[in-house]
């Protein structure tokens, strides 16, 4: 029941006992109560207005003053403290920035503001090291604790490894070693399983040249062999996106590595590889179908860098010497790039038979089709190390 009190202090009715007796006294009463009708249903408005407004505000997270009910920093809480509880998967995307990071660990619920990581971020001077990659993160932990979790390797749900380009197998072994989870007995078992790593027929059983150049996010149940089986299936796709017949695999390979190693710069791949096809060919000729690069010779010594000596070039116990041995050398003598593959399937059109590198700092290299050509271009590059002795320590040409 309503007092008319309570009618008085909402719409400013009086109050007290009704004089009794006159018709006007009689219709006074009666406006009175159609006064109070109005007014108890412009209360039940108001109320139910509240209600949907409570109602709204339950649904969406704000309140009807516009605060959000549920969100830290609006109930006193900007910063959580200690490591937190529990855990959660987050993956932090290359190119990441600080800001980035923090509005996805505050949505992953590992942080209670992004304001907060912020802040922490800004105030760690190894923050801006934080790697992409995916991480396991607890619930609820402080800003602080969360930016040191991201720096802290053990984190990470993954390792990233990063084979270059012209690696060859017992570089890519460092490198599966140095990831800290596989053994050397590990990565040797990988590379001699040719049927669980999906190496075809073509590669005689052998990973070298196969392993393809690339990063790769290494899951913690990954074993080694699951690696190596992603690198050969990653170069079974480069070679036959570039059309390549599964016959000829390993010849393109062994053409592409060679290519690789033998120039500097890239912009020569295509020029090297049209050399090797003109060279293979020249059965008769001046070359009798040798390769005559430096690059093999080395690989057959065991070597990534140097020239080899007068000695070593007549060796024929090398099965890599290409100045001995016509045709290609047994093998891949690392594994190639995109680039080089691409320059072996469609090589330019030319008749050179020799290059040589003339200036080893910018890699400018000339080729020839004659041996009094290639001597000119030699004499070039004579002078230059004559000038620069300590750039002419390696040396490339054919």
């Amino acid at each position: 029941m309503v007092s008319d009190e309570f009618f008085t202090e909402i719409i400013g009715l009086p109050v007290g006992p009704p004089p009794k007796g006159s018709r006007h006294d009689r219709r006074g009463r009666a406006r009175r109560r159609r006064l109070r009708r109005i007014a108890l249903a412009v209360i039940v408005v108001t109320v139910l207005a509240a209600v949907v407004l409570f109602a709204i505000g339950l649904f969406t997270g704000r309140t009807p003053s516009g605060a959000q009910g549920t969100r830290p920093e609006q109930t006193g809480v900007s910063d959580y403290s200690g490591t937190g509880h529990g855990s959660v998967v987050v993956t932090i995307p290359e190119g990441a920035s600080g800001t980035e990071i923090a509005q996805i660990l505050e949505q992953a619920g590992v942080v209670a503001t992004a304001d907060a990581f912020t802040q922490a971020y800004a105030a760690n001077v190894n923050a801006a090291s934080i790697q992409a990659g995916t991480y396991t993160l607890h619930l609820g932990m402080s800003a602080a604790n969360a930016v040191a979790a991201l720096l802290d390797p053990a984190s990470r749900s993954e390792h990233t490894l990063t084979v270059p380009e012209g690696s060859t197998r017992d570089q890519v072994k460092e490198r599966l070693v140095s990831v800290g989870r596989f053994s050397e007995a590990d990565v040797d078992a990988a590379f001699a399983d040719a049927r669980a790593i999906g190496l075809p027929e073509v590669a005689g059983g052998e990973v070298e040249g196969w392993l393809a150049p690339s990063t790769y996010a290494i899951a913690t149940e990954a074993t080694a062999t699951d690696v190596v089986a992603s690198m050969v299936l990653l170069t079974l796709t480069r070679l036959d996106r570039l059309g390549v017949d599964p016959a000829d695999y390993q010849q393109v390979l062994i053409k592409a590595s060679i290519v690789e190693h033998e120039v500097v710069s890239s912009a020569y791949y295509g020029q090297v590889a049209r050399v090797i096809e003109n060279r293979l060919a020249d059965t008769g000729g001046a070359t009798q179908g040798r390769l005559q690069m430096v690059s093999t010779v080395l690989y057959g010594l065991g070597r990534t860098g140097g020239i080899p000596t007068s000695d070593e070039i007549l060796d024929t116990n090398n099965p890599y010497n290409t100045y001995e041995h016509a045709g290609l050398p047994p093998t891949p003598i690392s594994s190639p790039g995109e680039a080089a593959l691409a320059a072996v399937v469609s090589p330019p059109e030319g008749q050179w038979l020799y290059f040589v590198t003339v200036n080893p700092e910018t890699g400018e290299t000339l080729f020839a089709s004659t041996p009094d050509e290639q001597q000119t271009n030699t004499e070039r590059l004579m002078v230059f190390c004559e000038e620069h002795e300590a750039l002419c320590s390696t040396g490339a040409g054919s």
